[in-house]
Formats: structure tokens, C-alpha cells, sequence
């Protein structure tokens, strides 16, 4: 009975938020750093990335400068800092559409997987609403693959996946 009582209390903080919460609004004191390389995230509002999550009773964001760093912090979250079992209770996770810079849920994007190692930056996944968006991008720019959020990996993230197809 505890635990059916959680699980609702849990799901009723979900709805109860909006789906796009300070994604979309651009809330947020302007302070807040990318966990995972320490950038201001408000220099970068239109690749920001955030991971919305429950502590204490109490609904907490994280920011990101972009996809990437977003699910290296996702594979490994206590490789940035002590967050615990922050896995069990994230409520959603939110990035922003390449083209209309509008939130998607980021386990229901479609993401166009580029790789540029001699470039800065190297790897990207660029979000898009739509797969068809994505291949069209795909197309157009010369991205590797379109994949879903399941497709994401740890060593796609840090270019292992190339050089083991080498």
C-alpha cells in the first residue's frame, strides 16, 4: 500500500508540472552551469538541455549546454558530482528541437548523430520532433544515422563506437 501511494505521488508531481517547466519558459537565475563541463547554460539557450527530477518532495532541475553532455550525465551521473541514486527519480528530461528551439521530451526525440573528431566539439546529436525531420537533416548535413534515445550509448558519447568499427 506504501509503495502504490509513492508511485501515485510520484506520477501526480509529474503532471503537475508542464511538460516544458523552465525549458520553455527561460527561467532560472542565469547561473546555472553545465554539470558535466562547467559552462554557464544560459549562453547557450537554444542547445540547453535539462534533466527534471524529485529530491526531498521537492521537483529540481539540472541544465545542460546540450545533448551530449546531458547523457554522459545520464550514463554516469556520479562521475560529475555526488548525486546518488538520481537515476530512480527523474521525472523527465527535455531538450530542444534543432530547428523551432521548442522543447521535445528527450526520450521521444529523434536525434541526428554526427561525428567530427577533428573538429571542436566532435560528437553532437542534434534533437528533432520528427524522425522524418531527422533524415532530413541527415541528409542535408551529412550526419552518420538518425537514432531514438534508446540508441544512445555511452561509447557512441565519447567516440568509442568509430574506432571500434575501424
Amino acid at each position: 500500500m506504501k509503495k502504490a501511494v509513492t508511485v501515485i505521488a510520484v506520477l501526480m508531481l509529474f503532471f503537475a508540472i508542464s511538460p516544458v517547466c523552465k525549458a520553455e519558459s527561460g527561467e532560472g537565475s542565469g547561473l546555472d552551469r553545465c554539470p558535466v563541463c562547467g559552462k554557464l547554460v544560459h549562453k547557450y539557450p537554444e542547445i540547453a538541455a535539462f534533466i527534471y527530477y524529485e529530491k526531498n518532495g521537492k521537483i529540481r532541475y539540472l541544465a545542460f549546454d546540450g545533448v551530449v553532455d546531458m547523457m554522459k550525465f545520464y550514463f554516469e551521473p556520479n562521475r560529475w558530482g555526488d548525486f546518488g541514486n538520481i537515476k530512480m527519480h527523474i521525472l523527465k528530461m527535455v531538450v530542444r528541437g534543432y530547428s523551432t528551439k521548442k522543447p521535445i521530451w528527450a526520450k521521444r526525440a529523434w536525434y541526428a548523430y554526427v561525428d567530427t573528431p577533428d573538429k571542436k566539439g566532435g560528437i553532437k546529436l542534434i534533437p528533432f520532433k520528427s524522425k522524418e525531420s531527422a533524415r532530413k537533416f541527415m541528409r542535408e548535413h551529412s550526419a552518420e544515422r538518425v537514432i531514438g534515445f534508446d540508441g544512445i550509448s555511452k561509447a557512441m558519447l565519447y567516440g568509442e563506437q568509430k574506432k571500434e568499427r575501424e
